[in-house]
């Protein structure tokens, strides 16, 4: 990458090393679950942090220079980045599911180096331009409203339909905004924390459920019939990855309804599959997005049919990266931030309305 004149001419880090320890490195980002599952456990499944590697995924920047064939995005343009770069030539890719490409160099998923840093290249149509009225800092919320996006759409029309969402975290609230701007009539959102409840009305959730140490089965009668949802709900989507919400809500869910997992927990759970079986449930997994998802995102921030208010509840400066990951670690509020190298936080709270 080659730098104006006026920009920084080192490219700051934060890197984390093998056994959860951070340092700032000069070499040639809102802060993700799995961000600190690497930090706290080294490893998510078979990806394993084996060397150095810069965390961050979930960022908005400004464009400081192009290559001569681009011709989307120009100098200047404050844009969201989309932080995987397929192959573009596999069945998968051709088919159009590049999210499963097994070429995919996803940002911060070992060996690849993530965003968390003052420069970072992706190929042109990884940058998607921010509408006038998203803040930079909003715009670094793109990625995990993409991976809503993507659940939602996995799970079918969702007009009228009732939905049940596990996980009051940025994820299971992004849902519940997204299944509202899908026209789902019914939301139920589900947790354990009281505090994340209470935010969950402002994304549309019409009706929450606290859960308790009650079996799933007797959950998922107590959440359905708060809901009014006694035949059980057309949808589930589970953002916790949390055995006992999974099997809640396989009972809460109707006959011929569809689960999407979106969350990731244990590697192995025990689940009710006579439930799966007796009801022909259709169960799906959700990978990240796929194309069209970051379009639709931005779309529904542009439209307003969606805003991202109040979900950001922390922010940090680079130099706190690590009190960062202790805040999300220890749970506290909803989303945290972590502006870059010596970002202006007046400029990046700012929109061009």
């Amino acid at each position: 990458m080659t730098l104006p004149e006026t920009a920084q001419a080192v490219n700051q880090v934060c890197v984390l090393h093998p056994g959860g320890s951070f340092a700032y490195e000069e070499r040639a980002t809102g802060l993700c679950g799995s961000d600190v599952h690497y930090w706290q456990h080294g490893r998510i499944g078979r990806y394993v942090v084996e060397k150095p590697i810069v965390l961050g995924h979930e960022s908005a920047g400004v464009v400081i220079s192009c290559g001569s064939d681009v011709k989307d995005v120009a100098v200047g343009d404050r844009v969201a980045l989309e932080p995987g770069i397929s192959c573009n030539t596999c069945h998968h890719c051709r088919a159009g599911r590049y999210n499963l490409c097994d070429a995919m160099r996803f940002a911060a998923t070992p060996p690849y180096d993530g965003s968390l840093s003052t420069y970072y290249r992706v190929p042109s149509e990884c940058c998607y331009k921010l509408p006038s009225h998203v803040s930079l800092r909003d715009g670094a919320l793109i990625e995990p409203l993409s991976v809503a996006v993507h659940s939602c759409r996995l799970a079918g029309a969702m007009q009228e339909q009732s939905v049940v969402i596990f996980g009051a975290g940025p994820v299971g609230l992004l849902c519940c905004a997204v299944a509202r701007a899908f026209g789902a009539s019914t939301v139920v959102v589900v947790d354990l924390v009281t505090s994340r409840l209470s935010s969950a009305s402002s994304f549309g959730a019409t009706h929450t459920y606290q859960m308790t140490s009650a079996s799933p089965e007797q959950n998922a009668g107590d959440l359905s019939a708060t809901a009014g949802l006694e035949a059980g709900a057309d949808i589930v989507l589970d953002a916790t990855g949390a055995e006992p919400c999974m099997s809640c809500g396989i009972f809460a869910l109707a006959p011929g309804g569809t689960f999407v997992q979106v969350g990731l927990g244990k590697p192995n759970v025990s689940l009710p599959v006579g439930q799966i079986c007796d009801k022909e449930i259709v169960l799906k997994g959700s990978f990240r997005y796929g194309p069209g998802d970051f379009k639709l995102a931005i779309g529904l921030l542009n439209s307003q049919r969606i805003s991202l208010d109040g979900l950001i509840t922390h922010e940090f400066l680079f130099s706190q990266v690590e009190c960062a990951f202790k805040n999300v670690a220890s749970r506290a509020g909803i989303k945290s931030v972590i502006y870059g190298p010596d970002v202006d936080e007046k400029l990046a709270k700012r929109c061009l309305d």
